[in-house]
């Protein structure tokens, strides 16, 4: 049942800081739409090459903007702290000149996120430095030359694991070139999703029930980093008891299915394209065909669905995809936290022996020459 926000800090259930933090979200996203209004920043990106950037998570979010902005490329920090410069220049032939670099991070403390920021300062001097962070004392916030966005503390996620920071990581990069429009939708999408959480962690539940092995995620275009986003948070969350595997529709062909077998949960991110969906729903055709996996479709209203065993409706299904990421992931994260309770497990502390912790631990930064 879901706890009424005035009580979630003195009755929680177990991982009660995931299960607040999934929460909460609807209520959090106004204030990152008027942190973002107040920043002053204004678009200033037409014709610059742009790289969002982060790690793990992060990342995810990262690909998430990138997917809305013109001339914009998502790399990872993890990605950027080792690369050559001739590298980046062929990622992003004009971005040393004149690019933008977008950095993400909840705590702003990652190894990688700060290193990355220093040595694009080093190789790319004329490159501007805007950084989008939950965590005001974090260094990353704090770094000279870099504009920083400090979201609203509350997204500065206690737990181990990243779920309000990251949807609302995606809605500030979102709003910061599309903060008309989301100003248009903002309110109806809020209302509607805190009116459906009950729903949808009642379906999380369910769905969590029995013994689940693996899971896929599917979705296309601009809603695939919805899916690694689902696909980590599930592993994340199960300490890898649940085998996880993201993939678009169509790829699914191309070798992962193998993956698949009759109890295998599959995830199904279906598009508000329908023309895409055509293509996604043939696809669901077949693993039924196959008797292929328990399915089960996050799609818009207008979705066939009969195709699938379990439905849920689509948080934002009459938005354009690359809107839609951080309005889905709630019911994901929802399912994550449900099937960590199903294994015996802490949400807030899914890695007691410490293989994964909240932040990347420290570790050897290596001096490069310069120009490299």
């Amino acid at each position: 049942m879901v706890i009424p926000s005035n009580q979630r800090d003195t009755l929680l259930p177990p991982g009660g800081f995931t299960y607040s933090e999934i929460l909460h979200q609807p209520e959090l996203w106004p204030a990152t739409l008027d942190i973002v209004r107040k920043s002053g920043w204004r678009d200033q990106a037409d014709g610059r090459p742009v790289i969002v950037t982060g790690a793990g998570t992060s990342a995810y979010a990262a690909a998430a903007i990138a997917e809305s902005w013109p001339n914009a490329l998502a790399v990872p920090t993890t990605d950027l702290l080792i690369e050559a410069r001739a590298e980046i220049d062929r990622r992003s032939p004009h971005f040393a000149d004149s690019g933008l670099l977008i950095s993400l991070g909840r705590s702003g403390d990652s190894p990688e996120s700060l290193a990355v920021v220093e040595r694009m300062m080093r190789l790319c001097p004329k490159v501007e430095h805007l950084a989008i962070t939950c965590n005001a004392e974090g260094q990353l916030a704090k770094m000279p030359a870099v504009t920083p966005i400090i979201l609203d503390p509350r997204t500065n996620d206690r737990s181990l694991a990243m779920t309000s920071s990251f949807s609302n990581l995606v809605l500030a990069g979102l709003c910061l070139r599309h903060r008309q429009e989301i100003e248009t939708i903002l309110p109806s999408l809020c209302a509607d999703i805190q009116k459906r959480l009950p729903d949808l962690e009642s379906a999380a539940e369910g769905l969590s029930m029995g013994k689940v092995e693996r899971a896929v995620v599917l979705a296309s275009g601009a809603l695939r980093p919805l899916a690694m986003e689902t696909s980590m948070k599930i592993l994340e969350l199960t300490a890898g008891r649940t085998a996880t595997l993201c993939e678009t529709f169509l790829g699914l062909r191309h070798g992962p299915m193998s993956f698949l077998n009759s109890g295998t949960l599959v995830l199904c991110f279906l598009s508000s394209s329908p023309e895409k969906r055509r293509y996604e729903e043939d696809l669901v055709s077949e693993l039924r065909h196959k008797q292929l996996g328990r399915i089960v479709g996050i799609a818009p209203e207008d979705a066939d669905r009969s195709l699938f065993d379990d439905w849920i409706p689509a948080s934002a299904g009459e938005c354009l995809d690359e809107l839609r990421v951080p309005f889905e992931i709630p019911f994901a994260q929802l399912l994550a936290y449900h099937l960590s309770l199903r294994q015996g497990l802490d949400p807030d502390n899914p890695s007691p022996m410490g293989a994964i912790t909240r932040v990347v631990k420290n570790f050897v930064i290596y001096d490069q020459p310069a120009g490299v």
